[in-house]
């Protein structure tokens, strides 16, 4: 029987071959869901998924793009954003 944290189902399982041929479940966290746009709600590209700890890992320029609200706005509404204040 699994440890009581393992019955739930916010753990992905897997099936492992071993090397003396016995088959063992291993327990993985989920991966968290995509990040989206917060005004259209797209999903946002070269954002990547993953737990804090993997994320913690990357340079900061493999966490989010590079421009103003990047990681927060999609690229058509962040254009839209920067339209207005131009015009303002």
């Amino acid at each position: 029987m699994p440890q009581l944290r393992y019955r739930s189902r916010s753990y992905k399982r897997t099936f492992k071959k071993t090397p003396g041929g016995k088959t063992v479940l291993h327990y993985k966290k989920k991966k968290p869901s995509k990040h989206v746009c917060a005004s259209c709600g797209k999903v946002l590209h070269s954002v990547p998924r993953g737990r804090p700890y993997q994320i913690r890992k990357l340079s900061k320029t493999k966490k989010r793009p590079n421009r103003p609200f990047g990681g927060y706005l999609c690229s058509e509404c962040s254009r839209d954003v920067f339209k207005k204040e131009a015009r303002s």
